[in-house]
C-alpha cells in the first residue's frame, strides 16, 4: 500500500474513533432563568436577544446543531458553553451577591459594546445571533438600568 492511502485509512480509523468519546451536554433537567428575568426585568425585545444571543452558553441548557454530533466539533462546543458557563450562568443569578450582578451586567455591557460577545464562532452558524448596533444598544440601555438597581442596593443605609 502506498504511504497516502495508509495515511488516509489511519485517518480515517481515527476520525471514526473520535466518534465514540463524546463530551458531555449541557443539558440540565431545569433551566430557571425566570429569577433572572424578573428581577432583571428586561423588555420583551432585549430578552428575545438575550435567548437568541446568549443563553445557549451562558445557561444551564444549551440547544445544540445538528453538527454537534461530530467529534471533535462537539468538544469544541462543550468548551465554548462550559468557558461560558464560567463566565457567567444566567440559570444560577440568585446565587450572585448583588455586587457580583453589577459586575456580570458590566461586564455584558462591555463585551456586548466592545462587540466580543456573542462570539463570532456562534454567529456564523446562529444568524440570529447577530446583533446590530440598535440590539446592542437595546441590551446595554437594559443592562445599565439594571446596574443602578443593585448599586442602589448596595448603597449604605
Amino acid at each position: 500500500m502506498k504511504l497516502g492511502k495508509k495515511i488516509g485509512w489511519t485517518l480515517l480509523i481515527l476520525f471514526l474513533g473520535l466518534q465514540l468519546y463524546r463530551p458531555e451536554k449541557n443539558r440540565a433537567e431545569t433551566n430557571d432563568l425566570q429569577p433572572f428575568l424578573v428581577e432583571t426585568n428586561p423588555p420583551a425585545q432585549v430578552e428575545s436577544l438575550l435567548k437568541s444571543s446568549c443563553f445557549d452558553c451562558h445557561s444551564n441548557r444549551t440547544e445544540y446543531p445538528w453538527y454537534n454530533e461530530v467529534a471533535p466539533v462537539s468538544w469544541w462546543i462543550a468548551d465554548h458553553v462550559e468557558e461560558g458557563r464560567e463566565h457567567l450562568n444566567f440559570a444560577e443569578w440568585t446565587q450572585y451577591s448583588d455586587k457580583k450582578k453589577d459586575h456580570k451586567l458590566e461586564e455584558v455591557i462591555e463585551t456586548v459594546e466592545s462587540e466580543e460577545m456573542p462570539l463570532n464562532e456562534y454567529t456564523w452558524t446562529h444568524e440570529g445571533a447577530r446583533l446590530t448596533e440598535m440590539e446592542r444598544k437595546a441590551i446595554m440601555d437594559w443592562a445599565n438600568r439594571s446596574r443602578a438597581m443593585y448599586q442602589l442596593a448596595d448603597l449604605p443605609k
